[in-house]
């Protein structure tokens, strides 16, 4: 069996040029990074903004298992198969991140014949966006640290900066360390820890922002520390915002890409779904919005997470809402939850099914909450059992919601268009009444219980000292109408990743809460979540080499 790599490495990609006159852009909006990758130009927006919305799909899925559930490969196999049915579609992609690439998680290209390409360059550096994201946040970090070490005229706490650097790798040993050692000429010496780039606030922001004065307004905004007072100090208050929108300019316009049947896709922004809103950025949204009539998009991790958060985070602040939700599934994952072991699941196991099923109907419940029609489909294993099949399909329809095989990583748009046909049926017969689950006028505490009973079925929500403190502290600044963004494990629905299925009434606990003044959200951590991932014990950047000919190499 070929690899994503080399199904991709065989692909004869079209010119970036002629992508985009496929999308309609004109040459003069097309800056290109190469040969197959291209950013469009900002002042392009500017042309199009009063085209009607296209519709906008949101693919989401179940909770990740190590048997895979292929999120992205159905988004873009979607899209493929709508082209091929003759509609004006795009993907709207998350760029991935070189930590997971060089860890466990692989790539976010997609697989099979379901890809983005060029494969290796969006999962490696790509145009660029996440190191401009990376440098932007070191320097406001080197900027509060030198302010304090030139005077220190605004009177900052060196105990109480919270503005962390970043890296965008997994390294763990860096998410406790002491710097500014050496004495006085080499800083004040304090306990600081890096974040993986996904996580920080200025990848949020990045995410959120409509436009380049927007974004520098909310950069201007970013609490990054307290004085001896405990008064906030902002990323404007030392002079940050103008060099760091500076840093970010080129990269707020979202890049062009194709997949492998050489639809334009738009791929743009990365921040992770279980420490982070998991979700493209509103610009390049609201580009493929305007140019297209079909925008399929995805939300990082299971339903409880990137959905939740494009709901109730991307979708409130943006001002748009899903027409319709795909949610992802496949037969293997449901066994997993069903208590099969990974070596025995391509055996027929329906009383494991029916078991498992419990996650993928926790799931459908939670997008029903909001008002929203959805489909479910099953991302197709050669093992999948009609009977599997049939008994799936079976208890999502007596839930309401419209069912569908996928076989996009085998057929590429082809095996898409039974889908494409669902959801295009869907988009015309079903009632959308979408809504948020909580209003703004709700209490942070109230906001992250509603979350955390209703959509992942807590009984009871903790808050330790530190978490209580700063909800006063919320409180007293004025943010309490701010959303919030709960970081926890993805592997459960619970924040115990070894809790599988669909877990009722347990205990959660919010061991800590920050202020995410910039991006405009307050980030509630659940359980053992930490923003800096490590490298397990085989990184797959083992396997990743290059050839004499300059071919990468065990690329996934």
């Amino acid at each position: 069996m070929k690899t994503d790599l080399q199904i991709a490495q065989e692909c004869t990609m079209e010119p970036i040029t002629a992508i985009a006159a496929k999308a309609g852009i004109p040459e003069e909006y097309v800056e290109c990074y190469g040969k197959y990758k291209a950013k469009i130009n900002d002042k392009y927006y500017d042309q199009i903004k009063d085209n009607p919305n296209a519709k906008l799909i949101l693919v989401t899925a179940v909770n990740p298992t190590p048997a895979g559930e292929g999120k992205t490969t159905v988004t873009i196999g979607l899209t493929q198969a709508l082209q091929k049915m003759g509609k004006n579609a795009l993907t709207c992609l998350r760029e991935p991140s070189l930590g997971p690439c060089m860890g466990v998680k692989g790539g976010a290209a997609g697989g099979g014949y379901a890809q983005v390409v060029p494969m290796e360059d969006i999962n490696l550096h790509f145009t660029g966006d996440l190191h401009a994201i990376t440098t932007a946040n070191n320097l406001l970090a080197s900027m509060v640290d030198n302010h304090i070490q030139q005077g220190n005229e605004l009177n900052i706490d060196p105990r109480k900066v919270t503005w962390k650097r970043v890296v965008d790798l997994n390294d763990r040993q860096l998410r406790h360390v002491i710097s500014g050692l050496g004495g006085k000429v080499n800083g004040v010496p304090r306990e600081d820890s890096f974040q993986i780039t996904v996580a920080s606030e200025i990848m949020a922001i990045f995410c959120l922002a409509n436009d380049l004065h927007n974004l520098k307004e909310m950069l201007g905004k970013i609490i990054v520390g307290y004085t001896y007072d405990d008064k906030p100090v902002t990323a404007k208050d030392v002079g940050a915002d103008g060099a760091m929108t500076v840093l970010l300019k080129d990269a707020l316009q979202p890049n062009l890409v194709q997949t492998l049947e050489h639809t334009p896709a738009i791929i743009h922004g990365g921040p992770f779904a279980n420490i982070a809103h998991g979700c493209n950025s509103v610009r390049a949204t609201k580009f493929a919005l305007k140019m297209a009539d079909y925008v399929v998009t995805e939300a990082g991790f299971g339903a409880d997470l990137g959905a939740e958060k494009f709901f109730d985070i991307k979708c409130r602040k943006a001002g748009i809402k899903p027409d319709a939700v795909v949610l992802v599934a496949t037969v293997r994952a449901l066994k997993y939850n069903g208590g099969v072991p990974k070596a025995e699941l391509s055996n027929e196991n329906l009383d494991a099914l029916a078991k498992g099923f419990v996650n993928l109907e926790k799931h459908i419940e939670n997008i029903q909450k909001y008002g929203v029609p959805v489909v479910v489909t099953l991302n197709h294993f050669v093992a999948d059992t009609d009977a599997e099949v049939a008994y799936v399909k079976e208890r999502c329809e007596k839930m309401g919601a419209t069912f569908a095989v996928a076989k996009v990583w085998a057929d590429g748009g082809e095996g898409g268009k039974a889908l494409a046909e669902k959801v295009l049926e869907t988009l015309e017969t079903k009632e959308n009444n979408f809504h948020v689950l909580y209003e703004d006028s709700l209490t942070i505490e109230e906001k992250i219980n509603k979350v955390c009973k209703e959509i992942y079925g807590a009984g009871h929500v903790n808050f330790s000292a530190p978490a209580k403190k700063t909800l006063a502290q919320i409180d007293e600044l004025g943010f309490s109408h701010f959303p919030v963004c709960i970081a926890k494990t993805q592997y459960s629905l619970s924040d115990d990743p070894k809790v599988l299925g669909r877990p009722e009434g347990f205990e959660v606990t919010v061991k800590e809460i920050r202020i995410s003044a910039g991006a405009g959200f307050i980030v509630a951590l659940l359980g053992d979540v930490m923003t800096m991932p490590g490298l397990p014990k085989k990184p797959a950047a083992l396997n990743i080499d290059i050839d004499a000919d300059g071919n990468i190499v065990g690329l996934f």
